[in-house]
């Protein structure tokens, strides 16, 4: 994920100097990563470390991907220990392959994400029927269901959905194709660890070969991508990235977004001024590519499908957070758009406690 970002990064920065536009350096390089990797130490869930002298650290599982974790920060000065919990994404209860979030228990003071701080999602009980509703209307008008999906956890998580759907025969047997390359190494990594997902789930705990199911296909190069267009019938595209600012989707939605027999299906978080925004709003024409495409193909958003915890289980998981110690606990808010850190600001402040939604480089202390 590191090289990727890097070659991203480093692709951005050359289309903003084609375009002699100002450019914004990368961050970091893909030889930067080359030499980082062998710096990374593995360190398990609940196994305090030591960071620096009278600073210990504690990684607890966030359930949010594969690995994802809050992080507790223990810091030690003149005899007082203070426990400053820094909640990373927290993942919601009761999604497929991914174990439940585990909120640490007590802490001084909190920095946490608000990404849906400000509304509910759809029952996760309820997303794979209508997955399915998707799948069986689509396929019956003869079209195709384009999914831009993260490549980490979002891609896992509908290929669990798809083949317990293909199972049960709540979908027809058409076509399952994977069309991203870091989604199917990452799908490589999921199978390699089974012993970090949720082993109550029947598929993920009896499939010998974990999501290496019978109807999905894998579109590991360039041409497997482009070979799909020469295809009839339907099928089901998942293809990154997420928010539909790149990747093999955009290809696809070039040609597909102009056919009403498709469905655009949007299964996760889509940030202002991203392409998946503008599809999730039904722009009549979308900018694709440097064209303009009428967007007459249907569009279904499934926000259940969210890794991202909801505003209730954001504010269930900060209560446990907060245990036994009510009037201590100070709660900083990032990672959010204003509107939902507002919202859930007033929120947590009527609950009795104290938050702060920071300014870009302020201090503070706790």
């Amino acid at each position: 994920m590191l090289a990727d970002a890097a070659r991203l990064a480093e692709r951005d920065a050359e289309y903003l100097r084609r375009r002699q536009r100002p450019v914004v350096a990368p961050l970091y390089e893909e030889q930067d990563v080359a030499s980082l990797m062998p710096r990374f130490v593995c360190v398990p869930y609940d196994t305090p470390f030591a960071v620096a002298p009278g600073v210990r650290a504690t990684f607890v599982d966030a359930g949010h991907i594969l690995g994802s974790a809050s992080v507790v920060l223990e810091c030690s000065e003149n005899g007082a220990t203070r426990r400053l919990v820094y909640s990373g994404d927290i993942g919601r209860r009761g999604l497929p392959i991914i174990r439940d979030p585990r909120p640490p228990n007590g802490a001084d003071a909190v920095i946490m994400e608000s990404t849906y701080g400000d509304r509910d999602h759809s029952p996760v009980a309820d997303m794979p029927e209508q997955l399915a509703r998707v799948v069986r209307d689509t396929a019956a008008r003869g079209g195709r269901v384009f999914i831009p999906a993260f490549a980490v956890g979002r891609a896992q998580e509908l290929l669990h959905d798809l083949e317990t759907l293909r199972h049960s025969n709540a979908i027809p047997a058409i076509p399952i194709i994977l069309d991203s390359p870091m989604a199917i190494a990452a799908t490589a990594t999921y199978a390699a660890h089974r012993e970090d997902l949720d082993l109550r789930e029947r598929l993920v705990r009896t499939t010998r070969d974990f999501l290496s199911f019978e109807g999905v296909e894998l579109a590991q190069d360039v041409d497997a991508s482009k070979a799909l267009n020469s295809r009839n019938g339907p099928m089901v595209i998942i293809a990154g990235s997420g928010m539909v600012e790149g990747g093999r989707i955009v290809h696809h939605l070039l040609r597909g977004a102009p056919d009403p027999r498709n469905t655009i299906l949007i299964v996760g978080f889509m940030a202002d001024n991203t392409l998946g925004r503008r599809i999730v709003e039904r722009r009549s024409v979308l900018r694709i590519l440097g064209e303009d495409v009428p967007l007459r193909a249907r569009v279904e958003v499934l926000n259940g499908y969210s890794a991202h915890a909801d505003r209730r289980e954001l504010h269930d998981w900060v209560r446990a957070v907060r245990g036994g110690r009510p009037d201590r606990l100070g709660v900083f808010l990032v990672h959010g758009e204003a509107s939902a850190q507002d919202a859930f600001a007033a929120e947590l402040g009527a609950d009795g406690l104290a938050v702060t939604v920071p300014e870009p480089h302020a201090t503070h202390s706790f």
